[in-house]
């Protein structure tokens, strides 16, 4: 369970703690579908329930982000409200690594440094869907999205500065981004790390905070994206766009964008895998004697041989005519299951034909 004021990831996707990838990226296709902003138009609540389930996808589909989770209930390097410490006191990650080393020396004699809060960062990643008619998918399409992200501010170039400031060194933090304090504890006085008040964590000042982006280097922009979609994308397909998702922090690189494509019914094909499933009426004499019809495809129609004798339910295959394998080579087929059509009204040359047929094959007919 997670602690209070943190969100249950396990709980948001209606899984258990011990759910196996599959089963966490099942639940996701399976909510996704169903709260999609698409398909409740103007349902805020089912919104941000969207959120909400991409937001718990995001940290249990990555191993990495799913152990920090489980371990320590957030991801990232600070918690939402922090470690709850001693005598009321509060603690980061960073802060328990610190009374751990102080008490026991760390382990192996070493101890986990900050990182340079000037070091170049990666951008975050985002994700989007794609919605996609089954022919579409056959085809492959390119799609223009309008992606909200952070980008590097034009203005002051990512520096967070108003061109033309200075900028210095943090004098409280010495360039670090953190401030350490002795914190009396029930265990004697102990080293509390926390992130400088002056510089925010930059460390760094400046005359004058960029006047676009009020210091942060990045501002929120819509970019238009123009993404590929192959052929042969099923629903739940998670396509990577390199370098289209946030910008990177300190000259640190772009984070990726995630496509993940949802493929809609089509009323004249069912998909299985890479193999599409029709159907084709004959009449009795066609079944009987055997014909050749015409089945449509996605790329014209297609001649079909129905052999003599061919019984009500009979599946036949036209090869290489089904759905472009997204990994591989080749397609897969195109599937028809034979229906034979029953007249329900028959003229009296029709009827009488046919009683001489049952009368020839010894049956009884009304």
């Amino acid at each position: 369970m997670a602690a209070p004021g943190k969100k249950d990831y396990y709980e948001i996707l209606g899984v258990g703690r011990e759910a196996s990838a599959d089963e966490i990226k099942k639940a996701y296709r399976t909510l996704t579908r169903k709260y999609h902003p698409d398909a409740n138009p103007g349902d805020k609540e089912a919104e941000a329930k969207y959120k909400e389930i991409n937001e718990a996808h995001e940290v249990l589909s990555d191993p990495q982000k799913r152990a920090q989770y489980d371990q320590f209930g957030y991801v990232g390097d600070v918690p939402p409200d922090g470690f709850g410490g001693f005598g009321g006191q509060t603690f980061t990650q960073e802060d328990i690594g610190d009374l751990f080393g102080d008490l026991f020396g760390g382990f192996g004699g070493s101890r986990r440094r900050s990182a340079n809060p000037n070091a170049p960062r990666r951008g975050a990643d985002l994700e989007a869907s794609v919605r996609l008619t089954l022919e579409e998918a056959y085809r492959g399409v390119k799609r223009k999205l309008e992606i909200p992200r952070l980008d590097t501010c034009r203005h002051c170039g990512g520096s967070g500065a108003e061109p033309g400031s200075n900028v210095t060194v943090c004098q409280t933090c010495h360039g670090s981004g953190q401030v350490t304090q002795a914190v009396n504890t029930p265990f004697g006085q102990m080293r509390q790390t926390a992130t400088c008040p002056t510089c925010r964590g930059k460390g760094k000042t400046v005359d004058k905070v960029c006047t676009e982006c009020h210091g942060q280097g990045r501002v929120k922009r819509t970019a238009s994206v123009e993404v590929k979609i192959p052929a042969g994308v099923d629903n739940g397909t998670r396509l990577r766009v390199s370098s289209k998702g946030e910008a990177g922090i300190n000259g640190g690189p772009s984070g990726d964008l995630f496509i993940l494509t949802e493929v809609m019914p089509d009323a004249r094909f069912t998909r299985r895998g890479d193999d599409l499933n029709t159907t084709v009426e004959i009449s009795f004499p066609q079944a009987a004697l055997g014909c050749d019809v015409k089945v449509g495809t996605f790329d014209g129609m297609e001649k079909l041989e129905i052999p003599a004798g061919t019984q009500a339910g009979s599946k036949l295959r036209i090869r290489g005519r089904g759905m472009p394998r997204l990994k591989g080579k080749g397609s897969g087929d195109m599937n028809i299951l034979v229906k034979i059509k029953v007249p329900r009204t028959l003229t009296a040359k029709e009827r009488e034909l046919l009683k001489e047929l049952a009368k020839e094959e010894g049956t009884e007919t009304a």
